[in-house]
């Protein structure tokens, strides 16, 4: 097996110095997985540079010592794209966290891969302005993460996801060359889109170490509503309604029972009422009069599928208390059980209370507990089992259940993910949406950016082609109809 000689490890810690090498046992240990945790590995050399030049050195001693890498950012992540290879190396971006150039005038921000994106926010909101992408785990995953998975949030509903967002990036590719690509003002002479294909890459194609982001002008006001329902069919159904009516507030999220009581009984608590079974929680920004008219024309909708009651704050502590609930809800199901299985799919919005039925059906018959928070405005489900690791019959109904629920939104017209990527929990299930035709292409771009499948192999793409990988439609098993 390839490993680092004690010549290539001094090289290293010269370069990145002795807090950006990690080589013992133990320190190792703590980059096994993701979040994904079922996925588990241990990297040879863990190797955390502070600027671009730094990891294009590195990159060039670990290719030299045979390794094969898998970049990272904060961990975060929820489908396995940075756990590590056995016997390869992790080049993580964790240091790299400067915020290198704010520029008002033309709205954007440069910044190392490494920064938390909360912070980029922060950084830019004396000038007025803000960054769009919000993922719930925005308090602690980074931009270059985002960029791997082209992550969303909930606000992803009027803004996009980080693809709409990026403006340029650099990028260290197997030879341990520098690439910066794009920027705020791209030569227009360059015919092609090379962002496309890097922004949600997972990884795969190189090492992005700098990331040019526009940046939008903070609203002039801002609403948060919270709709209480008796019935989640019900407010799967409103959602539906108030995009057919063409309503457009920043963000539509549906939180339902256990959600509700996991939230309300941790240190998250937000104030969501516990004799609701679900709840809209919505944002509406812009001009105050154009804020006000959505508003009332969401909760005329809402009132009209059956929400008992609607609450509406524009206040700046109530808004961050019921958003603090929000996004802590995955954190909060830790009270329900020790491991958490975070699906993430996404169906058209207009069979969202089916793919619901679905999930709900699936757990149900074995014996999993089920917990739905998602962005509702989006399609984007997250349904959350709660189980424990340790039990090995639990992880496999656990696994069953996820197959069940990714096959029902394909069969629906949806895809198997949104903003989590695919990694290594969706790669036998790429089959059922791709054939051995559409894999060939992927395989075809990461051979053109990495022709010695250097960078995090074994992720994505299926190991065995679609012909030999056989999956049976098993959301049809669990006897849902719309």
């Amino acid at each position: 097996m390839p490993s680092l000689n004690r010549a290539q490890l001094r090289e290293l810690t010269r370069i990145v110095g002795d807090r950006g090498v990690r080589s013992d046992a133990g320190a190792r240990s703590a980059y096994e997985s993701d979040g994904f945790m079922l996925e588990r590995a241990t990297p040879e050399v863990v190797v955390l540079p502070r600027t671009t030049e730094e990891a294009a050195a590195a990159v060039r001693i670990l290719r030299d010592a045979g390794l094969v890498i898998v970049p990272r950012g904060a961990g975060t992540g929820l489908s396995g794209g940075a756990r590590p290879i056995a016997g390869g190396a992790i080049l993580g971006t964790a240091r790299m966290r400067d915020v290198l150039e704010v520029n008002e005038t033309d709205r954007y921000a440069r910044v190392q891969a490494g920064v938390v994106n909360v912070h980029l926010t922060s950084a830019c909101a004396s000038a007025g302005l803000f960054y769009a992408p919000d993922p719930s785990s925005q308090t602690a995953c980074t931009i270059g993460g985002n960029v791997g998975n082209n992550s969303g949030g909930p606000h992803g509903f009027r803004y996009g996801s980080t693809t709409r967002h990026v403006l340029g990036l650099t990028l260290v590719d197997s030879e341990g060359e520098i690439t910066r690509i794009g920027g705020p003002f791209p030569d227009p002479r360059f015919g092609y889109d090379l962002l496309g294909p890097l922004v949600g890459s997972e990884g795969m194609l190189g090492l992005v170490t700098e990331v040019t982001v526009r940046l939008l002008p903070q609203p002039r006001c801002v609403e948060t509503l919270l709709c209480l329902f008796e019935d989640l069919d019900a407010c799967c159904d409103a959602v539906s309604e108030m995009i057919a009516r063409r309503l457009e507030p920043s963000a539509i999220e549906i939180l339902d029972r256990l959600t509700i009581e996991a939230v309300e009984a941790s240190v998250l608590r937000a104030g969501y009422p516990s004799n609701a079974e679900a709840v809209l929680l919505i944002e509406v920004d812009g001009g105050a009069d154009e804020v006000a008219s959505t508003s009332e024309d969401l909760i005329a909708v809402a009132t009209e599928f059956g929400a008992f009651d609607s609450r509406r704050t524009t206040d700046p502590v109530e808004r961050k208390k019921l958003w603090t609930g929000r996004k802590g809800a995955f954190g909060a199901m830790g009270r329900i059980a020790p491991d958490l299985y975070v699906a993430d799919v996404v169906a058209p919005r207009t069979r969202l209370r089916e793919i619901v039925r679905v999930a709900a059906a699936a757990c149900e018959e074995r014996g999993l507990r089920l917990a739905n928070v998602f962005h509702a405005g989006d399609g984007n489900l997250h349904p959350n089992i709660s189980y424990d690791r340790r039990n090995a019959d639990e992880v496999r109904r656990v696994l069953e259940a996820g197959e069940i629920i990714m096959q029902a939104c394909v069969d629906a017209g949806g895809s198997l993910t949104g903003e989590h990527g695919v990694g290594v929990e969706k790669q036998k299930e790429m089959c059922m949406f791709f054939n051995d035709e559409d894999l060939d292409a992927m395989k075809a771009l990461k051979s053109a950016f990495d022709p010695v499948g250097f960078w995090n192999p074994g992720k994505m793409i299926p190991v065995r082609g679609c012909r030999e990988i056989h999956t049976k439609p098993l959301g049809d098993s669990v006897g849902v109809t719309p």
